[in-house]
């Protein structure tokens, strides 16, 4: 399939069909295996677990950043082997704790980098740069020139959001972008982008490691054990599960023993 006719809107937008992923190829250093899910549009999936259970992993592999030593992804209707994988992932929204936002760059040319290389002119650049910052809640006269050191943690991930929505992509990944927050910070971000997410509509996978995050964002949990699927409902539904490992999370909720409520 050439990639560049691939639609721009598929149902399931992600969808991985028996996916192994090995360092070097080899099974004693598998990191996820025998995954099988799907991402419809439009959905917000929360990829929950411990450290190491895989969750950027998947990320990764749904970017083409890694590519799987079994089975494959299906991003847009296209394995992700057969895209060039520049295409795919100017496409896809790509959202870090701290942002990673370039230290040399004002906040407008951090934001405007992926509209520059796909040749925009300029007018048409700085109006999405002051478009997207009014949407994630920073005033484009303040913030526009200035340089990520000079912003609160919580900005530069507001910055970081808008960046990832320069050029409208179809897909948002998210690697635990408010973990390195303080908790009314991430709190008062965490409502916004629940916000933003219903009023975009765009296909969402967000990497977490709290059950909090998970239940307030998601449209949809998938949770990791080991690299395997061990859970996979929507947020009402989870606590419900029986299994060990959903136990296990669920009692993270509960208050402290002697606590005071």
């Amino acid at each position: 399939m050439n990639p560049k006719t691939v639609p721009e809107k598929a149902d399931p937008t992600i969808h991985f069909e028996d996916v192994t992923y090995s360092i070097n190829g080899t099974a004693h250093h598998t990191i996820v295996s025998q995954i099988r899910f799907s991402v419809a549009a439009g959905q917000t999936l929360l990829l929950l677990g411990r450290s190491g259970s895989g969750k950027t992993t998947l990320l990764r592999l749904i970017n083409r950043l890694l590519v799987p030593t079994g089975g494959q992804v299906i991003v847009r209707g296209c394995p992700t082997t057969e895209w060039d994988p520049i295409r795919l992932r100017r496409g896809i929204g790509y959202v870090i704790q701290d942002a990673g936002l370039f230290p040399h760059f004002t906040v407008a040319e951090n934001i405007a980098l992926v509209p520059s290389l796909e040749k925009w002119d300029a007018a048409r650049t700085t109006a999405r740069v002051n478009e997207l910052l009014m949407l994630v809640g920073l005033d484009p006269a303040e913030f526009a020139s200035r340089k990520p050191h000079e912003l609160s943690g919580g900005q530069r991930q507001r910055v970081g959001v808008a960046r990832a929505l320069a050029v409208d992509p179809p897909i948002l990944l998210m690697d635990e972008p408010f973990g390195a927050l303080d908790p009314v910070t991430r709190a008062e971000l965490q409502r916004e982008f629940s916000a933003l997410a219903h009023r975009l509509g765009k296909t969402i996978v967000f990497v977490t490691h709290d059950l909090r995050e998970a239940l307030l964002l998601a449209s949809r949990i998938i949770l990791l054990e080991g690299g395997r699927i061990v859970a996979d409902a929507t947020p009402q539904e989870f606590s419900r599960i029986d299994h060990p490992e959903v136990r296990a999370f669920t009692a993270s909720l509960a208050p402290l023993a002697g606590s005071k409520a």
